[in-house]
């Protein structure tokens, strides 16, 4: 019996980047892409176009012709979705799928860090949200206010603390150290001023790479990756105040925040079981009644992943 589609396609769209996954009906992996930033608050048409650079990517990548849409189901977990204007938008230029199912980012990434089991997950990358689902199906979101307002401990709140200091330093309010001269040499012959002016969340979480590099040479950016643990801290302790559900860290700056954070939750942390993209095939599966076990798809996908990097 035809199931209506060729392939499961799990998205995770963040602010730094898309990544695709690509299964079969039976969960086994296909192939992997990436691509540009497909966050919501760049517009519908940015995210669909980094949205489909990727999956043409991931189709690249395992050899095989891309079928026409109507013969993919789409599970997407994507910045921004919380944000209901953002997601009509997306949804009515979506093209024809079999299936579209979109979440946030921070949900499949709770899918896929717990394979689809009662969990906790905090995202530290470009910016920075918690989410919790308990065995009752009970969720809980902590953060992911958005930058500037919120994003405590994102790469674009280190970088924006960053900037702000090398301002001072520009106009002789702190004395000049390592941090301040890199931030600088990075905002190039424009200037500072002018870098500012143009700057946006991504240009600010740029920065974040500078503040880690700088953290053992300079007091101001030790004292920001510090004070970036003590928000994460806070997001993960407000999801679970009891600490009884598992918890993972997850996005590009949550392994460099991890020596920072509180022994208690160091100790009760442990490594995702798979990426947002795996939990956004998870997504897609459930809602198709598919019953393939997710890891077994994350582990065949890693493996491919590995292989065509």
């Amino acid at each position: 019996m035809s199931l209506g589609f060729d392939y499961l396609v799990g998205i995770d769209g963040g602010g730094s980047g898309t990544r695709v996954r690509l299964a079969r009906p039976d969960g086994s992996a296909v192939g992997f892409g990436s691509g540009g930033p497909s966050a919501l608050m760049g517009g519908a048409e940015a995210a669909w176009r980094a949205i489909k650079t990727a999956l043409a990517a991931a189709f690249m990548a395992a050899g095989v012709a891309p079928p026409a849409s109507r013969r993919l189901a789409v599970g997407l977990g994507v910045a921004g979705a919380t944000h209901q204007p953002w997601v009509d938008a997306l949804r009515q230029s979506a093209p024809e799928f079999c299936r579209f199912e979109i979440e946030s980012d921070a949900y499949t990434a709770l899918l896929g860090a717990h394979g689809g089991q009662p969990g906790a997950v905090v995202a530290i990358g470009t910016g920075s949200v918690g989410m919790a689902e308990d065995a009752n199906g009970l969720r809980r979101f902590t953060g992911g206010w958005g930058f500037p307002a919120g994003d405590e401990a994102s790469g674009a709140w280190m970088g924006l603390r960053a900037v702000a200091h090398a301002e001072q330093v520009s106009d002789g309010r702190r004395s000049e150290g390592p941090l301040a001269r890199a931030v600088i040499k990075a905002a190039g012959e424009e200037g500072l001023r002018a870098w500012v002016v143009r700057a946006n969340q991504n240009r600010y979480a740029s920065l974040a790479p500078l503040v880690l590099a700088h953290v053992h040479s300079d007091g101001v950016a030790r004292a920001i990756v510090v004070d970036a643990a003590a928000e994460a801290a806070r997001l993960a302790i407000a999801l679970d105040p009891q600490g009884q559900l598992p918890l993972a860290w997850c996005g590009g700056l949550a392994a460099p925040l991890q020596p920072f954070l509180p022994i208690a939750l160091q100790e009760r942390s442990r490594p995702p079981m798979a990426d947002s993209a795996s939990g956004a095939l998870l997504l897609v599966a459930r809602q198709l009644g598919l019953a393939w076990a997710p890891l077994v798809a994350h582990s065949a996908a890693t493996a491919l992943e590995r292989n065509t990097a």
